[in-house]
């Protein structure tokens, strides 16, 4: 008996000690973890945190030699990865008739992937054809990018001949130009939109632009099809507004922009809610952002104009083109204006984009 009773508190003894010993070494590496993450350089989403607008010296010494004005070749690409240095360039504008193979696309639904969409996809770049900008665009061995946001504080700046002066201009949705060079330019090279968000009078569109379509849902890629194959568009087919029946431009001169950017601007840069990889409140990053991450990825300078809303000044104008004022803006449902500031911010500090109106 007494055995017994010596042998039970020996093991009892035993599994205290172990277990103070687990514990300890739980503790410890906890306190490790927690001062790493102290003294980590990055973010949780692995930017940089102490940026600086100068920069890094093996980057300064790189383009050193390079004239003022003059494309510097990588230049945007070098400026992303020295602040996140997960990032990696190559990463095609369009989708081509590969895009079943590009695996970060493949296992997701619209608007993160193409998932369910091979069918619908396969029919337009079938008639569509090209894949790419335009040849003179792709035989430049540096491109100067601008994207040209919808904001009022473009309006009386007269930035139009600067805008114009970009290899590529890039432009959203609906915003007019004609009537506006003077503030906007006159040049757009692509314009990007989704069905409810696209120009519906055809006279109203510019020459010599390519249209690219942003899928944000299956509907959209069902639209496009319409559009190339000049069928007659349903406005039953689940849009939340009336869309463009027609789209004044050739099979050639139209273009699916890679989801891709959708995803990586949203879950990498951003840091939505992934929400198992469905649209959901709150997780879709705006076009202006989707548009950014697209040309970081493809072009060596980039410089953005019209972006930024001042919810401190409830008067000012909304939109360049329109009255309707600041004060008019809406919780958003599907995306989170604070946290795409934050992003942007980090992009505009570090100087990897150029805000030429300072609205971020």
């Amino acid at each position: 008996m007494k055995m017994g009773l010596l042998v039970f508190m020996r093991n009892l003894l035993l599994a205290l000690c172990l277990f103070l010993v687990l514990g300890f070494l739980y503790y410890s590496a906890w306190k490790l973890h927690l001062l790493r993450w102290e003294d980590s350089k990055y973010d949780k989403l692995g930017f940089l945190l102490k940026l600086d607008s100068k920069l890094p010296p093996e980057l300064a010494s790189k383009y050193a030699n390079i004239s003022e004005g003059v494309c510097k070749p990588g230049y945007a690409s070098a400026l992303m990865t020295a602040i996140f240095p997960k990032f990696s360039r190559p990463a095609p504008m369009f989708l081509d008739d590969s895009f079943r193979k590009w695996a970060r696309i493949r296992d997701f639904v619209p608007p993160f992937g193409i998932k369910g969409q091979d069918n619908l996809i396969k029919a337009i770049l079938s008639v569509t054809k090209d894949y790419r900008l335009t040849p003179a665009l792709d035989s430049l061995s540096c491109r100067r990018c601008i994207i040209v946001g919808n904001g009022g504080i473009l309006a009386n700046k007269s930035l139009g001949l600067k805008i114009d002066d970009y290899d590529i201009v890039i432009r959203l949705n609906s915003a007019p130009v004609k009537g506006f060079e003077k503030d906007v330019g006159g040049k757009t090279t692509l314009r990007i939109t989704y069905p409810e968000g696209a120009i519906q009078k055809p006279e109203q569109y510019e020459k010599d632009s390519l249209f690219v379509l942003a899928g944000f849902k299956w509907q959209d890629f069902k639209w496009l099809k319409y559009i190339v194959y000049k069928e007659k568009v349903s406005a039953s087919d689940g849009f939340w507004k009336s869309v463009a029946t027609r789209v004044p431009r050739e099979p050639h001169e139209i273009r699916i922009l890679n989801p891709y950017f959708i995803q990586e601007a949203a879950f990498s840069f951003i840091g939505l809610p992934f929400n198992n990889g469905l649209m959901g409140r709150g997780n879709i990053p705006t076009l202006g952002s989707v548009a950014i991450t697209m040309v970081l990825h493809n072009c060596d300078e980039v410089a953005v104009a019209g972006f930024g809303y001042d919810m401190n000044s409830p008067n000012a104008p909304l939109h360049y083109y329109e009255n309707i004022k600041m004060s008019a803006i809406k919780e958003s449902w599907t995306h989170n204006i604070q946290r795409e500031k934050e992003f942007l911010r980090k992009l505009v500090k570090a100087r990897v984009i150029t805000d030429l109106t300072s609205g971020i």
